[in-house]
């Protein structure tokens, strides 16, 4: 993987094999900020990253001037990579080894921008939890979203505060307000 734009661009970051992720692609990513891009200005906002994985998504706010960044992950390798990673890079992220859902069910911070990037294979009814609990516990700061990436076999469009999606290749960003 590697960081698109910014202070650290053209930087390749290489995860460990035994991870298990699945991170977005540069493609992706890269369209997904060109949105981004029109709505922020990166260094005034706090960023929630959910099933974090490498911390690609993270890499990418800090390395565009992001300065308050939290991930949440459950797996401790991921976590030990994000770490280690934002270290080398004098990155503002911050990790918590936590379940998702759990952590959703008890956080009280509330950010600008809340990326989810749950594993494709979660049910249909574990991807509806997450704009669920997200709004019900008002984890948004104003004009503040929530961005959840799927597959194409999954829809969101039907769930309450469902804005827009945008497809790239196999994935799906669905926007959530």
């Amino acid at each position: 993987m590697r960081i698109i734009s910014g202070l650290y661009k053209s930087r390749k970051i290489t995860a460990p094999k035994n991870l298990p992720v699945r991170p977005t692609t540069d493609m992706a990513k890269e369209s997904l900020f060109n949105i981004l891009n029109n709505h922020y200005y990166f260094d005034d906002i706090t960023v929630l990253d959910l099933f974090a994985g490498t911390g690609n998504i993270s890499y990418e706010f800090a390395s565009r001037g992001t300065k308050d960044i939290l991930c949440v992950d459950q797996d401790f390798g991921c976590i030990k990579f994000i770490n280690q990673t934002a270290e080398t890079f004098k990155m503002p992220i911050k990790t918590i080894k936590s379940d998702v859902f759990k952590y959703l069910e008890k956080a009280t911070i509330k950010s600008d921008v809340i990326f989810a990037d749950p594993p494709y294979n979660l049910l249909d009814e574990q991807f509806y939890k997450i704009p669920e609990l997200v709004f019900k516990n008002e984890l948004l700061l104003d004009e503040g979203i929530l961005i959840v990436e799927h597959s194409k076999q999954t829809d969101l469009s039907n769930l309450e505060h469902f804005k827009y999606s945008k497809s790239y290749g196999g994935n799906v960003f669905s926007f959530f307000e």
